[in-house]
């Protein structure tokens, strides 16, 4: 199974320049992450990663969009412009932190994924959103029959809450006229689980 971990974004490294390929783990790992963090991430030395993240900063600073790459001492995230916290509130129809929306996003995406895999990707702060959206009920947990982890579904309060259908969570790489024969087997776990 190909688990869609900032590491598994080195598997075809050509793909994506490193300003992109360092954007796409600051935004996966969802935190702040030192320097030595995103080379280890990317498979760079220090050097390439401070140029390709000062490139990405670059880009950044020259385009008119929402989000910036933030420095606070000597880590670096990926998150909104300041001045954009009324309108995020204002747009969302719950109360969940950025951070758990996004981890909730990662779970819409892969529509059913081990808790363990979950963690991975997004980092050990995913303890503390998943046991926000269970509180809220947009997600739900149900225990792994072979193995420690949890398996964590969407639930149908997710469903009505943002008018989702499961069919239009397909990420736009795998999107396709007819299913991918890989799918099958998720649909499958899925119907398991319900």
């Amino acid at each position: 199974m190909d688990r869609e971990t900032p590491e598994a974004l080195l598997e075809h490294p050509d793909s994506l320049s490193l300003p992109a390929r360092l954007e796409a783990i600051l935004y996966l790992k969802g935190r702040a992450l030192t320097l030595g963090e995103l080379a280890e991430i990317a498979g760079v030395s220090r050097d390439q990663a401070e140029l390709g993240l000062i490139t990405l900063m670059a880009d950044y600073a020259h385009r008119d969009t929402a989000l910036e790459v933030r420095q606070e001492g000597q880590r670096y995230s990926l998150q909104l412009r300041d001045g954009l916290g009324d309108l995020v509130q204002n747009l969302l129809p719950v109360d969940l932190s950025t951070a758990a929306l996004r981890t909730l996003a990662t779970i819409a995406l892969k529509k059913r994924i081990l808790q363990s895999e979950l963690v991975d990707l997004r980092g050990s702060s995913a303890y503390d959103h998943i046991k926000e959206l269970l509180a809220q009920n947009f997600i739900e947990r149900k225990r792994q029959s072979e193995g420690r982890s949890f398996w964590l579904t969407l639930s149908e309060k997710f469903h009505r809450t943002f008018s989702v259908k499961t069919d239009d969570l397909v990420p736009r790489r795998q999107a396709a006229p007819a299913p991918a024969p890989e799918a099958q087997p998720d649909d499958e776990l899925d119907s398991q689980a319900a």
